[in-house]
């Protein structure tokens, strides 16, 4: 059980259109769990390049994922973008770890989960899979949204079921940016801590494969994932990589090539 009462605050630093959290990847973790034992309404976004292009490109998401009370830094480019501009060795922070870490953190510490978002059948699986692999975990709840726009009688319905459970934690998987956008309009209204996993969960559950650690840590996790699914995924990774790579560089450049400031 992690000593929750003694988390540090986690500050944020800017990179390019968003602010991510600092800190190690326990800190954050730790922090995490406080909010979820704490059922404080709070959202979180796992931040990775595509979610960081698309802030740049809309200022409305951009003002919902800098309005998150942390956004953890789930690709390496931007921890290592941290590095480089502000200095700060920072750790990656991704989703495919905190998921399971977090779901291990809240059986031992009786905090029960409720997951939103998914197929009712990747839904099913996961109540399986946590079952045979976290056997002191509580599932509070599970929620199939339909793929369409909800009535606000939907929205207060599921509100209602996720408030009655008593979950700390509430995994969202509707995918960047609609998890986050969905996040903040509960935000004050859902009383947990609400996690955006987006491709997290499918990865846990065993539909998707992650990628060997020596890509994970040569930033080439995307590569991998654009392998699995070449169709669905070239156009976004060709765009929102080289878009990424061009923000950096034009900010990085104003600094002299150098960090500013810590």
């Amino acid at each position: 059980m992690l000593p929750v009462n003694h988390t540090a605050k986690i500050m944020k630093k800017k990179l390019i259109s968003i602010d991510v959290s600092i800190g190690t990847y326990r800190e954050q973790l730790l922090q995490l769990t406080r909010l979820g034992e704490n059922h404080r309404s709070s959202f979180v976004c796992v931040a990775n390049v595509h979610m960081l292009v698309e802030a740049h490109k809309d200022a409305s998401f951009a003002a919902v994922v800098n309005s998150a009370d942390m956004v953890t830094p789930d690709g390496m480019p931007l921890a290592k973008g941290i590095k480089l501009l502000h200095g700060i060795s920072q750790e990656r922070v991704a989703g495919m770890d905190l998921l399971p870490d977090l779901l291990s953190t809240a059986g031992s510490s009786g905090i029960s989960v409720f997951f939103y978002g998914g197929t009712r059948a990747m839904l099913n699986k996961t109540k399986e899979y946590c079952a045979n692999h976290f056997p002191l975990l509580r599932v509070a709840g599970l929620i199939s949204p339909p793929f369409r726009p909800l009535s606000e009688q939907e929205k207060q319905e599921d509100i209602a079921e996720i408030n009655a459970s008593g979950a700390g934690f509430v995994f969202v998987a509707l995918g960047c940016p609609k998890q986050e956008k969905w996040m903040a309009a509960m935000h004050g209204r859902v009383h947990a801590c609400m996690i955006g996993i987006g491709g997290a969960l499918p990865v846990m559950i065993g539909l998707q494969k992650r990628a060997p650690v020596w890509m994970q840590k040569m930033s080439l996790e995307w590569l991998y994932r654009l392998l699995q699914e070449p169709k669905r995924l070239f156009k976004r990774y060709a765009i929102t990589n080289t878009v990424f790579i061009y923000l950096f560089f034009k900010q990085w450049s104003r600094q002299g090539f150098r960090p500013v400031a810590k």
